[in-house]
């Protein structure tokens, strides 16, 4: 199902062609010009995340080439999740501007966001909003859980304890109770954001919890106009590395409002320090300066399906590096 991304080259031939014919009457058209609408790399270590102003996030994230997006949801009538922690905005719903269109890309390009894409694209759904009753809370799990089992075949998904990655992974936030309804279904197409504290935790494994995902103020208070610490440095290396030997993937978010020398600096050392995935408000920033400064990544043991969406893929070592999810 992974194979070249189809709809964006055969965007850029007609607008080659188109340019061409415009060039013969009226002069030539700068080559440039045609470079600049080539698709640039897929950032798997870039994360957006979604403020309550956003009406549509997702379009700006896939232009950008980030390899994620954190989106807030509150449940509504008509067993519908809305965007945003306010009340339920008509046509504002994660089916409507994010599940369906992040997955018919997909389908549309042979099972793939982006022809270079080898690690899921990290879609985390994080419930927000007043009420937290933990009945309410778990409704709009199954909520969830349904709409994504409409998509099944392009999710990484868990069956027993076998992992199947594919196009998009997603991972629920906010709901405390979450994780023992996920570990009691046989089949589940959704995973649990942990925190570093869940490291070497029978009770959250790496493929209940594949990701940790924790604020940067949570545990560190450096906020990028100085050098760093050699403690803080220090501390941060150790963190990322006890997390990967676990077999996790790392997500920092929550990075100090700072002006944009300072966030550089901060993305630098998160980078330096192998986080696989960092979150930012910053979309377009972010993702320039992870065109500049790539995040070195590691070669997943399990990639995504090349061909077609497998259902029966061997069982994860228990020994074997991070997971691709």
């Amino acid at each position: 199902m992974l194979q070249s991304d189809g709809v964006l080259v055969s965007n850029g031939a007609t607008i080659a062609c188109g340019l061409a014919g415009l060039a013969a009457g009226a002069g030539a058209v700068s080559i440039g010009a045609v470079r600049s609408r080539r698709p640039g790399p897929y950032l798997a270590a870039g994360h957006a995340l979604a403020l309550p102003r956003h009406a549509d996030p997702l379009p700006e994230v896939l232009r950008s080439g980030l390899g994620g997006l954190t989106v807030p949801v509150t449940p509504g009538p008509h067993g519908e999740l809305f965007l945003g922690p306010g009340g339920p905005q008509p046509g504002r719903t994660l089916r409507r501007l994010v599940l369906t269109p992040l997955l018919a890309r997909a389908r549309s390009r042979g099972g793939r966001l982006a022809h270079n894409q080898v690690t899921p694209f990290r879609l985390v759904v994080e419930f927000v909003g007043e009420n937290r009753e933990a009945e309410t809370l778990l409704r709009a799990y199954r909520m969830l859980d349904q709409q994504l089992r409409d998509h099944a075949a392009l999710l990484s998904h868990c069956a027993g304890e076998t992992l199947v990655p594919g196009a998009v992974t997603v991972s629920v936030a906010g709901i405390v109770d979450v994780r023992q309804l996920l570990a009691g279904q046989d089949e589940r197409y959704a995973f649990a954001d942990g925190t570093f504290d869940d490291i070497g935790s029978r009770s959250a494994p790496p493929r209940l919890v594949p990701m940790i995902s924790e604020p940067w103020n949570r545990r560190f208070g450096w906020d990028g106009r100085e050098p760093i610490s050699a403690e803080e440095r220090h501390l941060l290396h150790a963190m990322v590395r006890a997390a990967h030997e676990d077999g996790r993937t790392v997500r920092i978010s929550g990075l100090p409002t700072a002006s944009r020398a300072a966030r550089r600096a901060l993305w630098t050392e998160l980078g330096a320090a192998g986080v696989d995935v960092i979150a930012d408000f910053d979309k377009r920033g972010l993702a320039r300066h992870l065109r500049r400064h790539p995040v070195s990544s590691w070669a997943p043991r399990t990639p995504m399906p090349g061909v077609a969406v497998r259902r029966d893929l061997p069982r994860p070592h228990p020994d074997r590096p991070r997971e691709s999810v």
